[in-house]
């Protein structure tokens, strides 16, 4: 258990790279990842959903009573500012409505366990990261369907209960029985915990593998405007979180926390929620893995570089 611990470390170190190396390796060369089934795909993010679970403990959402107004603050900006972005930004550069139904759907998700994990190593306010992802992933079965339909309803056909349903199943459910078993066998739960970072990399990578393989002809063929999109999405969001704790008034860890967790998506679970609520439109799985890739680089750089702004010690 001790060796894979480190293991485990060792790759949610340099998660970032290894993403990268499996999304190019895909795309380049799509039979290395065509053995992983689509349909594969729910079941890998309900395992890293499970495991968020048993990492959630019922003091964690002690910060939405003991400090709501980050917590309220984080929601509002995170099912406002990323959606409005993704529609703006799709509509700017133009792009088909698979392609648009894609980048809104990453909008309208709510923040994955990858902005937990950055906002440790920028030396950010661990706690409110926990907090806004947890709470802002058990309002997501509401929030993300109707969002989305609002922004897209005029363009594509979107299947609210399917999507309603999806979220149900492969968020709350599989996060819920993580809960109960960490709250039930906790000695279990912290081994188990220990070599996360090494299971949700494992998955993440099968899922980036997966669709970029299955979606490699498509993601050439989108060409550099759906690159640009995503990574403008991407560090907007960052910027916009940014400010937002500027504004507020936060403390540096604060506004760190803030501004990983409005910029960093759960693009796995869009990706999912793409094919289940537009299965007509295969291209709009492809924003999704490219910000599955994008948002890991982007946010190690990010994570290296608020490392170096601190808190300034305080006087005694």
């Amino acid at each position: 258990m001790e060796q894979l611990e480190k293991i485990g470390k060792a790759v949610g170190k340099y998660m970032a790279w290894i993403v990268l190396v499996i999304a190019a390796l895909s795309l380049l060369f799509p039979p290395a990842g065509l053995w992983i089934q689509l349909s594969w795909i729910n079941y890998l993010l309900m395992a890293v959903m499970f495991g968020m679970g048993l990492t959630i403990r019922p003091e964690d959402f002690a910060i939405v009573f003991t400090r709501p107004r980050d917590i309220i603050a984080g929601s509002l900006a995170q099912f406002t500012i990323m959606p409005l972005l993704a529609f703006l930004l799709s509509k700017a550069f133009h792009l088909d409505p698979a392609l648009t139904a894609g980048v809104v759907l990453v909008g309208t998700c709510p923040g994955g366990t990858a902005s937990n994990v950055i906002t440790y190593f920028s030396g950010g306010d661990v706690p409110l990261s926990v907090g806004m992802t947890s709470v802002n992933t058990l309002l997501a079965p509401l929030l993300t369907p109707l969002i989305t339909y609002f922004l897209l309803h005029t363009t594509v056909s979107v299947d609210v209960w399917a999507m309603l349903v999806s979220i149900v199943q492969v968020v709350l459910v599989p996060i819920g029985l993580g809960f109960l078993i960490q709250k039930l066998f906790r000695g279990f739960a912290e081994k188990l915990s220990a070599i996360l970072p090494l299971f949700s990399t494992a998955a993440i990578c099968l899922i980036v593998g997966s669709v970029v393989s299955h979606n490699a002809g498509k993601i050439l063929s989108a060409g550099f405007l759906i690159f640009a999109v995503v990574i403008l999405h991407n560090l907007l969001g960052y910027a916009c979180g940014f400010g937002l704790g500027k504004l507020l008034g936060l403390p540096k860890e604060k506004i760190k926390a803030m501004s990983i967790e409005i910029g960093m998506q759960n693009s796995g679970l869009a990706t999912s929620l793409a094919a289940t609520a537009f299965p007509t439109l295969a291209m709009a799985t492809v924003p999704g893995a490219l910000f599955s890739v994008w948002h890991n680089i982007s946010g190690a750089v990010l994570a290296g570089i608020y490392r170096r702004w601190t808190s300034e010690p305080e006087k005694e």
